[in-house]
């Protein structure tokens, strides 16, 4: 699968907090993960990392994070390579990947403070305050004295928020951020981020959950069969796909009829609605409608549905998404 451009410039490179030029990795046996990535994630926005199972972005985000060698390519983190200056520049990052770490035996609480004892950089005098102040952003001081063990699979998640959060960060990495939250807990992870951005972070996020990446990311970048499909703006990613026409009429028999004349494919009809692809070309929905009322259909209402993430999304890879794992 061919790799196209971004729809347009994502940021200057001065600007991208995140860059990979022909990043690769190859498994032992043959198995190509990610392929060539050319990635750019400016200063100040919240990425969206879509894709389906087995695209390549869990591997992705672990060479970013210096976990893992890549086979080739480069990739810099704040403008500094990985995984030759993760010491250094990892400091700077907070991190949420593949579900957090717990200590089931002790208390969130206590959990927090093990992470932030790890942290060379932490002042020891001020880190009941940090751990608290984290605690709080994730809304649970209530139970941060109970056993991480006993914590729900949401709750485990924020724990893990909240240890990324114990320190200010240029730049956080979140691969699902919201696994196993309920309604309210995602508004609260959404309003988290907005507020991180506001503060000057910049957010790198995962997601199976395309609503969530629409409401609250900046830009996206869609990977498929561990290639980059396209960058850019959310708002231009989607623009990058036609909507589906729609009309309603107590006239559906006759509208079929004239559309598909029109070129409209994969026509459907829920009693007086009727929609489908508009025609490849030059033909304008306004061409459709003086179609329609030329034919004598009663045409009720008429437009051009806006299209979502998951339209332009199902459009690039030609799947859906796998929810599941």
């Amino acid at each position: 699968m061919t790799a196209v451009s971004a729809f347009g410039a994502v940021s200057d490179v001065s600007g991208a907090v995140i860059e990979t030029h022909g990043l690769t990795k190859r498994y032992r046996g043959g198995q190509l993960a990610v392929d060539r990535l050319d990635l750019s994630v400016p200063a100040g926005s919240v990425f969206g990392f879509l894709g389906p199972n087995g695209s390549g972005k869990t591997t992705t985000i672990r060479m970013l994070m210096g976990l893992m060698e890549p086979t080739a390519g480069t990739a810099t983190l704040l403008g500094r390579p990985v995984p030759r200056a993760a010491r250094g520049v990892l400091p700077q990052v907070g991190a949420l990947i593949e579900g957090p770490a717990l200590y089931g035996f002790l208390s969130g609480r206590d959990n927090l403070v093990r992470y932030d004892a790890a942290d060379p950089t932490a002042d020891p005098r001020t880190r009941r305050a940090r751990v608290a102040e984290a605690l709080d952003r994730v809304g649970l001081t209530a139970a941060g004295g109970k056993k991480a063990k006993a914590y729900s699979l949401g709750m485990k998640q924020r724990l893990g928020l909240a240890a990324a959060l114990l320190q200010p960060r240029r730049l956080l990495v979140l691969d699902e951020p919201t696994n196993g939250l309920d309604p309210q807990g995602m508004r609260e992870i959404r309003t988290l981020v907005r507020e991180l951005t506001a503060d000057g972070t910049t957010v790198f996020l995962s997601s199976h959950l395309l609503d969530e990446i629409e409401q609250v990311c900046t830009h996206a970048a869609v990977m498929s069969r561990g290639r980059l499909l396209v960058q850019g703006p959310v708002a231009d990613l989607a623009a990058g796909t036609r909507g589906r026409l729609a009309v309603t009429t107590p006239d559906p028999g006759e509208a079929v009829r004239v559309l598909k004349e029109q070129g409209v494919t994969d026509v459907a009809v829920v009693e007086e609605r009727v929609s489908g692809e508009l025609p490849a070309g030059e033909t304008e929905p306004a061409d459709l409608n003086a179609a329609l009322v030329r034919a004598g259909v009663r045409v009720r209402s008429f437009g051009v549905e806006r299209v979502s993430l998951e339209d332009a999304f199902v459009a690039l890879t030609g799947e859906g998404f796998d929810v599941v794992g």
